[in-house]
């Protein structure tokens, strides 16, 4: 008998703040900007691309743009990207590496 699997969807994991906070805060601890933008794009996908581009003072054509795999938000769009999605961006010293 065949193993049946179901394709994984993130957005079916992102239901809640604490679990948009929690992605998106994996994203930034990694450090990449590829994936800074993708938990954005997926967090926003979740929500929906036009309420969040609405709440975040953007057009919707230009938040796919700014999220999209080319894309280079403005720290103006991430701000209001991250105050659409109900996340606050905090800042903290790295700590020092391991001897």
């Amino acid at each position: 008998m065949a193993l049946k699997t179901t394709k994984f969807d993130i957005q079916d994991h992102l239901q809640t703040p604490e679990d948009r906070a929690a992605y998106l805060a994996a994203a930034f601890e990694e450090g990449e900007e590829a994936f800074i933008k993708q938990a954005l794009n997926d967090i926003a996908r979740a929500i929906g691309m036009t309420e969040v581009a609405r709440l975040a003072g953007i057009t919707r054509e230009g938040l796919y743009k700014s999220l999209g795999e080319h894309g280079d938000p403005k720290l103006s769009t991430l701000l209001g990207v991250a105050k659409a999605l109900g996340v606050q961006l905090t800042i903290a010293p790295v700590p020092p590496p391991a001897e």
